[in-house]
């Protein structure tokens, strides 16, 4: 991978921060305050907002070990024992955010319920299901990686 590559995706990631940094800064304490006089969605909305700033703990930390990814692949060294760390991290890390969303199903449940409005129930279940995906994809690029690095060792012990 040529480094104009990963000079993108080190943008995407950059891109990335900074619109989830946005929602958290401007989008939720508005929803914060426009749900405060609402003694039945208060409760439950401020529910998903906590863990929606939660979630944005694992979500910097895999974002930080993204870049970390990227930089290796920058100075040859992708094939190492800190990627396949990076990676490791990454899978926690989806699995963190995808159990901060499993903790916060319930709100969505009682919201969709009360407003009849199963969409609100599918939109929590899409978060959880994309977290997950991207926590089988980690998982399965560190243990291809991981067999890559074995093999490689070897190969290189081979005369």
């Amino acid at each position: 991978m040529s480094k104009s590559s990963t000079m993108f995706l080190k943008f995407v990631l950059i891109v990335l921060a900074l619109a989830v940094l946005a929602i958290c800064v401007f989008a939720l304490p508005a929803l914060w305050r426009g749900v405060a006089d609402d003694e039945v969605f208060g409760g439950w909305v401020r529910g998903i907002i906590i863990g929606m700033y939660v979630s944005g703990i694992p979500f910097y930390y895999a974002l930080y070990q993204s870049f970390k990814l990227l930089n290796l692949i920058d100075r040859n060294n992708a094939f190492s024992d800190q990627a396949v760390k990076a990676l490791r991290m990454i899978k926690f890390s989806a699995l963190a955010v995808s159990a901060v969303y499993t903790a916060t199903m319930p709100f969505f449940f009682l919201i969709g319920e009360y407003d009849d409005a199963p969409g609100v129930i599918v939109i929590g279940m899409t978060v959880i299901f994309a977290s997950f995906v991207v926590a089988v994809f980690a998982y399965v690029l560190q243990k291809l990686l991981r067999n890559a690095i074995d093999i490689k060792i070897e190969n290189d012990l081979t005369v």
